[in-house]
């Protein structure tokens, strides 16, 4: 009888141990199905994510692309309208000036003064043509302001072009059919020193005039004011 009962104990307890170890042995066994499980889940989200994250960086890079081909085209524009505007100004500036040199617009500015007088003392042996003012001294004044750079020119106020006529005809000049009797003062507008140098250059124009019995007066002025051409705006 004490044999038996060993062996039920031993059998009990291997009945025990062997229940504790499937126990052990299934529990574990769940676990770890359900830690693949979870590991399963959090690889499908990080692949998800990643997939999301590779959209979005190929998103982002085209639309970067668009970006700088918008920037392109918009500089290209402004270069464009930079351009027009640029000739636009240019336009509107040779307007100005043709306008200026056809006397449809005042004009104004610095330049210089210039008064032809027939000589005071004439002989009385000599020729009264040789000490008056002609045309021709007009002409040589008028032209050196002109390749001087002078903008606007008036004989006597008269506002004169490149297709003004004068002329002499008798004691008067004549300029454009207006007649002007001495003392004859031309206004030049422009940069006054360099009309004032031009004039007066050894052996130039001032000496010219002096040398024909002309006298001469040159002087700068701060301020010269040309009224538009008779009949124009």
């Amino acid at each position: 009888m004490k044999v038996k009962g060993n062996h039920l104990i031993l059998s009990f307890v291997c009945i025990v141990l062997g229940f504790m170890i499937s126990f052990s042995y299934q529990f574990t066994k769940t676990e770890n199905n359900e830690a693949n499980r979870i590991t399963n889940r959090q690889w499908e989200r990080e692949y998800e994510y990643r997939n999301t994250l590779v959209k979005q960086e190929e998103l982002n890079r085209n639309l970067q692309q668009e970006l700088f081909e918008r920037q392109e085209k918009i500089r290209e524009i402004e270069e464009n309208l930079a351009d027009q505007e640029q000739v636009l100004f240019n336009l509107v500036e040779d307007v100005e000036k043709l306008r200026m040199y056809v006397g449809e617009i005042k004009i104004q500015g610095p330049g210089v003064e210039v008064t032809l007088e027939d000589a005071s003392y004439v002989p009385s042996e000599a020729n009264v043509n040789n000490y008056i003012v002609h045309e021709g001294h007009l002409h040589n004044v008028i032209n050196e302001l002109l390749i001087s750079g002078a903008n606007a020119i008036a004989i006597n106020g008269q506002r004169i072009f490149h297709d003004s006529y004068i002329s002499c005809i008798g004691p008067v000049v004549s300029v454009d059919g207006t007649q002007h009797p001495a003392p004859f003062v031309i206004t030049a507008v422009g940069d006054s020193d360099v009309l004032d140098a031009a004039l007066n250059i050894t052996g130039g124009v001032k000496d010219q005039l002096v040398n024909d019995n002309i006298n001469v007066k040159i002087a700068k002025q701060q301020q010269i004011i040309l009224e538009p051409q008779l009949g124009q705006d």
